[in-house]
């Protein structure tokens, strides 16, 4: 980056930072991304995991945002079927509930239209009787029935991942762990940034014709970089999740639901052998960089929870892990309530020309991109006279991985192979169409097919894919972000530390110091994510 003239610097590798670098080097131009933390870390890899077409913001009327949203999950599902499946949804209505029957019925006609009728499945609804046999751990008293609809879910961080590989595929440079500490402003333009190496502490310049800020929760410390005096732009709530295992509510759906104790619209989400509750909506000025579950957002979780699976009991002893995340709203007004902050994303130009991209969802980063790639285009047909780049096919052309034509028939191919099939689905999942490219890693070593932690799919060999392939420095890119272990298993992953950070010490140089760095590093990283977790029972 240092030595070469950029025409865009992407600030931030979210998951917008991640398609403003995709879409601008589809486009041709010379575009680099750098990220302070590792690609995705931040609110992109804490969030709830979903790709949808925001079914509550019918209530406040953004039916646009509904219908770009309905757009978007279509495509992702195409884009990248491995990382993005289709999941189905209850929603339970009670008795003097918040939300009328009337409603929830009216809702569901009009999400399914605002996906053109091109959604996974047409809604339906179900009476009291059906509803208990799908979920018969759900609250029976004052039960007036379910819509049960389709959304998507989502791997968020190796959405990111994917997203970002994909830009430098296509001839961007990205680098993780390179932190912005100021901008250039040689003619009181903002020219390009100084970039310090997270992991050496060197500095090099990047200069570039226009420097787009995508950072999130961390967008109005950057503008102040240009102008200490600038506006705040953003409202930051928080958004927790905990994790418990799936047997202790023993759903089998998603459920969407209305918190008891304050109406607001939560959810609790399968995933393999756990189900993660959440979400908050909590405003949060704190430091982006500290920001962690409370206790306060464990007790609301869980006892919203209690309220709709009455025999589950949950208290803090039984959560597996938490996150917590930052929402980078617009402000608005300030009296209103978080959760009824729009979530419409604005573009802001600077008196120097700094581009700052702030709120919008995850769903719609996509069009995000494109967008603001668009401001991109023009600017750089104003500076040197260059043709405005059409817009690249990004709605059409896959994500790495996202190429393979049926995943079940991939998984078959892998089992075929050898593995089983836990482990054969779990690569499907993960890798999409690069899956085989992993296990062939195992047909030069058997010691590769050896699982990470036992009794769990995931196999050695993907360390060795994730440090040459993934672009992994650190040690919770691999626990965290990459294999989700630090949220999927009763240690939190840190049973399987040591092994994983011997095999990083083999690939990536590292000395015995680094390599006991790195473990303390992780194991603090698990403490400050535990530390909301009290012994006291959650009332129901």
């Amino acid at each position: 980056m240092a030595g070469e003239a950029l025409d865009l610097l992407v600030i931030g590798g979210g998951i917008t930072g991640a398609g403003i670098a995709r879409d601008a080097a589809l486009r041709g131009f010379r575009a680099a991304l750098v990220e302070k933390g590792d690609f995705g870390g931040g609110t992109s890899s804490a969030s709830s995991r979903l790709i949808h077409g925001g079914l509550r913001y019918l209530e406040t009327g953004a039916l646009h945002l509904v219908f770009e949203s309905s757009r978007e999950r279509r495509r992702l599902l195409r884009l990248a079927p491995h990382l993005v499946w289709p999941l189905a949804f209850l929603f339970p209505l009670y008795r003097g509930g918040r939300v009328p029957p009337w409603k929830l019925r009216a809702g569901m006609w009009l999400y399914d239209a605002l996906a053109a009728f091109r959604n996974v499945h047409r809604h339906r609804w179900l009476g009291p009787a059906a509803t208990r046999r799908l979920e018969p751990g759900l609250r029976d008293r004052d039960l007036r029935g379910a819509a049960l609809y389709y959304d998507a879910q989502t791997d968020d961080a190796r959405l990111v991942l994917a997203t970002i590989r994909s830009a430098a595929q296509a001839g961007a440079l990205v680098a993780n762990y390179a932190e912005v500490t100021s901008l250039l402003t040689p003619d009181g333009r903002v020219r390009g940034a100084i970039v310090r190496d997270a992991l050496t502490g060197t500095t090099r310049v990047a200069r570039a014709l226009v420097v787009v800020n995508a950072t999130g929760p961390w967008s109005d410390a950057v503008r102040r970089l240009e102008r200490p005096e600038a506006h705040p732009l953003l409202r930051l709530t928080r958004g927790a999740h905990v994790v418990v295992p799936r047997a202790r509510l023993g759903h089998t759906h998603a459920l969407t639901l209305t918190s008891p104790l304050d109406g607001r619209v939560m959810f609790v989400l399968p995933w393999e052998e756990v189900s993660y509750i959440g979400t908050t909506d909590v405003d949060d000025p704190g430091d982006p960089d500290k920001v962690r579950c409370t206790a306060s957002d464990v007790t609301y979780l869980l006892r919203s929870a209690n309220a709709y699976f009455p025999t589950a009991r949950l208290t803090p002893a039984d959560v597996l892990a938490t996150w917590a995340g930052l929402r980078a709203l617009v402000t608005g007004d300030s009296g209103q309530a978080a959760s009824a902050v729009s979530r419409e994303h604005v573009v802001e130009e600077s008196p120097g020309g700094l581009l700052t991209i702030a709120g919008g969802k995850l769903t719609t980063y996509r069009a995000m991109a494109a967008e603001l790639v668009d401001r991109v285009a023009e600017r750089l047909h104003r500076a040197d006279g260059r043709p405005r780049a059409p817009a690249p096919p990004t709605d059409r052309e896959s994500l790495p991985g996202g190429e393979a034509a049926d995943l079940d028939v991939l998984a078959g191919a892998l089992r075929d192979r050898g593995v089983s099939d836990a482990t054969a689905r779990h690569l499907v999942r993960a890798y999409g169409g690069e899956a085989p490219a992993v296990l062939n890693r195992a047909s030069r070593n058997r010691v590769l097919l050896g699982p990470i932690v036992e009794g769990r799919p995931e196999i050695r060999a993907e360390v060795e894919h994730l440090v040459e392939r993934e672009m992994v420095v650190r040690l919770d890119d691999v626990l965290m972000r990459r294999l989700h272990l630090s949220w999927q298993t009763r240690d939190q992953g840190l049973a399987a530390a040591p092994a994983v950070a011997r095999k990083l010490r083999e690939l990536l140089g590292w000395d015995a110091e680094r390599e006991a760095t790195e473990l303390a590093r992780y194991a603090a990283a698990i403490a400050r994510s535990r530390a909301c977790l009290g012994t006291d029972p959650v009332p129901s």
